[in-house]
């Protein structure tokens, strides 16, 4: 596969196991007008309730102007949708090919992506309960929940130790996250903005080497909701040597189209076919993904 193709393929699995309706887009006020929600010198409680206070008023969003940039290809026109708990969808395309470059998403079952070029002509999907142990591990560098937070959701989990703030010589306050996993502790590194959102996360795997950065720039607050959210995402995975953009454009907040459903199924590319990244049996080379069959999952 040549450099295009592979860059595509990883964009796909990251943006996806990124995770995450219609409606009209908004424009949104500058971050810089935003106010100051955090005291000079906050408690660990007192962050954690002003960051989870505003994503977890996020229940959805939506964007038909949004944008991937990727080095060595052309830019990537998107249309975004997501639906808390799990439904997600992403499809870009260029203005080079008609119909959709890539397709991504997912719902409370499973997540799926599939990408045009593949040589394996391939709809490669996987179980939520089943990617901790699934070939799809080994071409992601972290869990698909942490990668949605990347994308703006972030939060904090009340149930989990977290050691800070500490307070940055650029005003901003850092908060160290521990989760232990079957692979070993995970430390996520988290700087929360004086205005009470997070601007930089830092994901360091179980050897302690950097899998996963994020910048989250020009936050802009909801005219109608007064939410906040970034229009801006870098990310950039040190490993892989790979960095991506991605532009939100103006997001439509809480508006997904519950009339909609088939916006969270998995879809059928003529000429594709599926493969189980769940399957045990299912052996990967890096990207390209698979080279083996399998039978699509039970509708």
């Amino acid at each position: 596969m040549d450099g295009y193709r592979r860059n595509l393929a990883f964009a796909t699995v990251l943006v996806l196991v990124a995770a995450s309706g219609a409606g009209c887009p908004r424009m949104m006020t500058q971050y810089p007008n935003l106010p100051r929600l955090l005291p000079p010198q906050p408690s660990l409680e007192q962050v954690v309730e002003v960051v989870n206070r505003n994503s977890d008023q996020i229940q959805s969003f939506s964007t038909d102007q949004a944008s991937i940039a990727i080095a060595g290809m052309p830019t990537l026109r998107a249309n975004v949708a997501l639906e808390r708990p799990a439904n997600f969808r992403l499809q870009a395309d260029t203005a080079l090919t008609p119909g959709p470059e890539f397709d991504l998403g997912s719902n409370d079952e499973l997540f799926w992506f599939w990408f045009r070029g593949d040589p394996q002509q391939a709809v490669y999907y996987c179980r939520h309960e089943q990617f901790a142990h699934s070939a799809a591990r080994t071409q992601i560098p972290i869990a698909p929940a942490e990668l949605i937070d990347a994308l703006g959701l972030a939060r904090f989990d009340p149930a989990l130790p977290h050691q800070g703030p500490t307070p940055r010589p650029d005003g901003r306050f850092e908060i160290r996250t521990i989760r232990d996993t079957e692979e070993g502790p995970i430390t996520r590194i988290t700087w929360v903005d004086p205005g009470g959102w997070i601007s930089e996360q830092f994901f360091y795997d179980a050897r302690g080497q950097l899998a996963l950065r994020t910048v989250a720039r020009q936050h802009r607050r909801d005219p109608l909701s007064g939410l906040i959210m970034p229009m801006v995402v870098d990310v950039v995975c040190p490993q892989r040597n790979f960095q991506m953009q991605i532009n939100l454009g103006n997001v439509s907040i809480n508006k997904v189209s519950p009339g909609r459903p088939e916006l969270w199924q998995m879809p059928n590319y003529e000429g594709s076919r599926f493969v189980d990244l769940g399957d045990p049996n299912l052996r990967l080379d890096p990207v390209p993904m698979a080279r083996q069959r399998s039978a699509g999952p039970r509708r």
